[in-house]
């Protein structure tokens, strides 16, 4: 059975001011902060009233390919006029949806040292790696199954069902 911790607003309020003051003092400054659907949307938003920047979206989690790779490529041209982009989620666990939007953004001709990464849990085990985290987490140590604010109105059977899907994570 899994852990569930919930993260009150306002310890994700001060994940978002961590990431914010991050990225201010880091020497990179995005263009546009993009919010990866569904978990990466609600600390995108927070992100951007807090950088004072404009916020773009992808929805990797619908699996409708029309709203993750056709953005994605738009994205990419972006890149090549110069724009950096700055991707936002919740979470960096495994890392496969970092992969996967790496290597759409890749496959349709972005510039690498154009994009990065930003989350608010990063998985120190992750395949990939994130530029920004306010947290960092080691899953061998750390089986906790987060529920964020925006998780929380949920149906507790959704989000046991969520948890469930991932068993690997949390045992």
């Amino acid at each position: 059975m899994p852990v569930y911790t919930s993260i009150p607003n306002d310890a994700f309020v001060a994940a978002v001011h961590i990431l914010a003051t991050a990225i201010r003092d880091g020497g990179w400054a995005p263009d546009h902060l993009i919010g990866i659907g569904r978990g990466g949307l609600v600390p995108a938003v927070y992100l951007s009233h807090a950088l004072g920047l404009p916020t773009l979206s992808v929805d990797y989690s619908s699996q409708v390919e029309a709203f993750a790779a056709a953005p994605l490529a738009r994205l990419a041209e972006r890149t090549c006029d110069g724009a950096r982009l700055l991707f936002v989620d919740d979470i960096n666990d495994t890392g496969g949806t970092i992969a996967q939007i790496r290597a759409t953004l890749a496959a349709a001709g972005a510039v690498p040292e154009r994009v990065r990464f930003a989350t608010l849990i990063d998985n120190v085990r992750s395949a990939e790696r994130v530029d920004y985290a306010a947290r960092t987490i080691d899953r061998e140590q750390t089986k906790d199954w987060f529920v964020f604010p925006w998780e929380a109105v949920a149906p507790a059977q959704a989000i046991a069902a969520d948890a469930a899907a991932v068993p690997e994570r949390t045992a």
